[in-house]
């Protein structure tokens, strides 16, 4: 991926509009590769789970334009490339797998960020009835080694509306967002190996991902 990180470099020093159509062939060319990486993650994924197979990489990619409407950095456009690999695609909401690509601070994530609040409430039910079975899944030594837990990214102070402070799950419950990630170098990145290594980090995910999506079914 070496002409993506290269890419992805330049733009961050240029981020201009005339610099961006000056090089738009290489642009072309670093997302061509991206999705090349992409799509060999996803078929590797379909294997164990078939949600997301037959799913383009084209469809699962974001667009490197930024939306800058409600933004202080007005900058066009984003300096890394983004796949959201589940069932549906980059526009979808279901719980899937998530490869960020940037220099210096890649990584591998997934899960449900930003749920809807009913889908949020919907999560923070099923973990409260079956907080065993999702205590299993954290603990499992593979999802231990690659993730460790939870994020706690903009977790909540106090117990949400409904909860009790006692309650055993109440330091997950506080939780607004229900993700994990795992950070990748660049050497990692460039490795021949790399769709291989990110399947089996999203393998160890999978079991975290089933438990998001029948919450939120």
């Amino acid at each position: 991926m070496q002409q993506t990180l290269t890419f992805l470099k330049q733009i961050k020093k240029n981020n201009n509009r005339e610099w961006f159509e000056k090089n738009k062939a290489v642009y072309v060319k670093a997302k061509e590769e991206y999705e090349l990486i992409v799509q060999q993650v996803i078929n590797n994924i379909a294997k164990f789970d078939p949600k997301v197979a037959g799913l383009e990489a084209a469809k699962a990619t974001f667009r490197i334009y930024k939306d800058v409407r409600f933004s202080k950095d007005k900058t066009p456009y984003k300096s890394n490339f983004g796949a959201s690999i589940n069932p549906g695609g980059k526009k979808s909401l279901v719980a899937g797998y998530y490869m960020h690509a940037e220099p210096g601070n890649s990584f591998l994530a997934g899960g449900c960020y930003m749920p809807e609040p009913d889908k949020l409430a919907a999560i923070r039910q099923e973990i409260d009835y079956n907080f065993a079975d999702f205590k299993k899944i954290l603990a499992n030594k593979d999802f231990k080694k690659y993730f460790g837990g939870i994020s706690d990214e903009g977790k909540l102070a106090n117990p949400p509306k409904g909860y009790d402070k006692e309650n055993p799950a109440i330091e997950i419950l506080k939780n607004k967002h229900f993700i994990v990630h795992h950070n990748i170098d660049d050497k990692q990145l460039l490795s021949a190996d790399f769709p291989k290594y990110a399947a089996t980090v999203f393998k160890a995910m999978q079991p975290f991902i089933l438990f998001v999506r029948e919450a939120t079914k």
